[in-house]
């Protein structure tokens, strides 16, 4: 299988614009604890509450498209069920030691190399070969999807990995260092897009 670069000569009426639904979709986080403690603490799940994006597809060429999508650091929530005082303190800390949201608020994907195969009538099984910028640093960010798109909506589910010291961000500790989370996180997502009007 060979990746094509988007053609920025493509013809427009050619491509479909999916504009992504964040009501309508999810992306979670997990992380997990490990350490001499481990058994005792906490492995989050954290929710990704504010982002949007575009794909832009063609339809006769899936192999042909692109896509764009921006998370807002600060809207990363813990949702497990924890007391508020946990919940508050390891947002605070997320936001602030390890995402710094203040000084990178957005983490971006964007893929112009995809690579996939047609599984049923507008039914595919995507490679994305794209890059992720997160906490200041970019880097090749391979994912894997399932996507079914009709010339009105588009739907993509999968999963990923990545590792935090990847992109420079210390291990979170607690407990004096007896408890700390994982490098590798595990990403999943559920992804409504509509067609974009015009």
């Amino acid at each position: 299988m060979h990746y094509v670069r988007l053609d920025k000569q493509m013809p427009e009426a050619a491509t479909v614009r999916y504009a992504i639904d964040s009501k309508k979709s999810s992306f979670t986080v997990r992380a997990f604890a490990t350490g001499m403690l481990s058994a005792f603490a906490h492995s989050p799940t954290i929710a990704i509450r504010d982002f949007e994006g575009e794909a832009v597809v063609n339809p006769e060429a899936v192999e042909e498209s692109s896509l764009r999508i921006v998370v807002h650091a600060d809207s990363l929530t813990v949702t497990d069920d924890i007391s508020a005082k946990d919940r508050d303190e390891i947002n605070q800390r997320m936001r602030g030691e390890v995402l710094d949201s203040e000084s990178y608020s957005d983490i971006v994907y964007e893929c112009s190399r995809i690579s996939a195969s047609k599984t049923g009538e507008g039914q595919y099984w995507a490679a994305l070969n794209g890059e992720l910028s997160l906490h200041g640093v970019t880097r090749a960010q391979p994912v894997s999807a399932r996507v079914t798109m009709s010339r009105e909506s588009l739907r993509a589910s999968g999963e990923f990995s990545l590792r935090l010291s990847d992109y420079q961000i210390k291990p979170v500790t607690a407990a004096g260092g007896a408890i700390k989370l994982k490098d590798e996180l595990k990403l999943s997502f559920e992804v409504t897009a509509r067609k974009a009007a015009g």
